[in-house]
Formats: C-alpha cells, sequence, structure tokens
C-alpha cells in the first residue's frame, strides 16, 4: 500500500517565506528525497492560507513511511531544520496510507 509522510509547515511571517521557498525547493527537498529514499516528493503553498507549505514524500509501503518516525535520517534533517528555521517555522508530520487511487 502506498504511503505518504505529510509535513505541514506554518510560516508566520511573510518576510520568511520567499528565502524558506528556496531553500526547501534547492536543499531540503532533494536532501530528505535522498535521506529517506522517497519514490518521490512534492511541495507547495495553500491558497487559503498563504502562509502554510505543505510537502509530501512518497513511499511503495506504509512501512516504508512508518520506519522513518524516529530514523537517523529523519533526526537529522530535522536538526537542520531546526538549525536554520529555528522557531520561525512550525511543522507537523503525519503518516497517509492511500487507501484508493483512481488514475483518470
Amino acid at each position: 500500500m502506498t504511503a505518504y509522510l505529510v509535513v505541514r509547515a506554518v510560516v508566520a511571517d511573510p518576510a520568511d517565506r520567499a528565502a524558506f521557498d528556496h531553500w526547501y525547493r534547492t536543499e531540503h527537498l532533494p536532501d530528505a528525497v535522498k535521506a529517506f529514499d522517497a519514490i518521490s516528493a512534492m511541495r507547495g503553498w495553500s491558497t487559503l492560507d498563504p502562509s502554510v507549505h505543505t510537502a509530501f514524500y512518497r513511499f511503495d509501503t506504509l512501512e516504508a513511511a512508518q520506519a522513518l518516525a524516529d530514523s537517523p535520517a529523519i533526526c537529522a534533517l530535522i536538526a537542520e531544520f531546526d538549525r536554520v528555521w529555528d522557531m520561525r517555522v512550525v511543522r507537523t508530520r503525519d503518516i497517509l496510507p492511500i487507501a484508493d487511487e483512481l488514475k483518470g
């Protein structure tokens, strides 16, 4: 069963948005895909709340996504995120197993 690690970040200060966007696109997302051995990743900004950024990391199995929870790979990425953004960006993580997927 395919699963996603979903990371929701709130960039409260609009002055941080451009720098966060650039850093996530050019550094964090590529580093995370490699460290997690994810199939793919995608990210975007909410149109309803422009401070909300969400990233999705795709895995072949729920177990592969769940294995990241306390892994050295995610701990290293969390430490780097905290070093760069300190407490200016609050984030949450969730794992979403895909129950159904239709293709048109």
